[in-house]
């Protein structure tokens, strides 16, 4: 009796696991924008800098050596677009690359204090 009851569960379950994955690949993609991309690395940066955790437990460890070059690339980025950036995406990238080395190294003093 419990038998054809578990395959109905099984089987519903099935379904809104397929429902669910085919609604993930009707969400429209951002538009490649500047903007985008900034946040993007920021977001990156953050993550790698332990900024962004679940809530759940311990945050993250740092990972220096990769939000060092996460910020670096967005330096660069920045050098090479010089002068070709609306003044809304200037502003963005110069203070999100202000803010993530303020943060890396306001973090990388905590963690040396810790140690």
């Amino acid at each position: 009796m419990d038998e054809p009851r578990t395959e109905q569960v099984a089987a519903e379950t099935s379904q809104t696991e397929e429902r669910r994955e085919a609604a993930q690949e009707e969400l429209p993609l951002p538009p490649p924008t500047f903007e985008f991309l900034t946040w993007s690395l920021r977001m990156q940066a953050e993550a790698y800098l332990g900024l962004l955790g679940t809530g759940e437990g311990e945050p993250p460890k740092p990972d220096f050596r990769r939000a060092r070059h996460t910020i670096d690339l967005m330096a660069m980025l920045e050098e090479k677009t010089r002068g070709n950036l609306t003044p809304e995406e200037k502003r963005l990238l110069e203070n999100s690359i202000t803010e993530l080395r303020f943060r890396y190294v306001q973090i990388l003093e905590e963690s040396r204090k810790k140690s």
